[in-house]
């Protein structure tokens, strides 16, 4: 079973090539072992199929002057109340009623400056997003609850 609903869905964002900004769904499907349909990053080829990053970390860059919104970062699902940063490799969370993904990355490495970085002179994602790997697929939408599970099969939560 899932644990106890501690944060949410505030927005779901796409894109169809790889490093551009993302735009805002209201839905979308996510597919085991793939991602985001429609996304450029969705692929069973890698660890890094979902990105998040938590709306205290964009409002971290407002703070700094920025005009940044959800999808700005390029991350899949930006979330609310989650300490994304606190979770360990290999933590399973529930998304919504059906989506389990698992923690396979926490920040990543940028080879290239973006343009919120020389906006500001830092960015968020590198530090405060992470990635997850799909291991139960299924419908998102903003809104949908995020909880934290501690069982080590997806097959548990179905």
């Amino acid at each position: 079973m899932a644990g106890q609903t501690i944060g949410k869905v505030v927005s779901i964002n796409i894109s169809e090539k790889k490093g551009v900004r993302k735009k805002p769904v209201d839905e979308a499907v996510i597919n085991e072992n793939s991602g985001i349909e429609g996304d450029a990053h969705a692929s069973s080829q890698w660890h890094r199929q979902v990105s998040l990053l938590a709306l205290e970390s964009i409002k971290k860059m407002q703070s700094m002057g920025l005009d940044v919104k959800p999808g700005d970062f390029a991350e899949n699902i930006t979330t609310e109340g989650v300490d994304l940063i606190s979770l360990p490799i290999g933590t399973r969370m529930k998304i919504g009623s059906d989506v389990v993904g698992e923690v396979s990355q926490i920040g990543k490495e940028c080879h290239n400056r973006c343009a919120i970085y020389y906006q500001a002179g830092d960015c968020v994602m590198p530090k405060e997003g992470i990635f997850i790997k799909i291991l139960k697929g299924g419908r998102i939408r903003n809104g949908d609850g995020i909880s934290i599970m501690m069982r080590k099969s997806a097959e548990d939560y179905c």
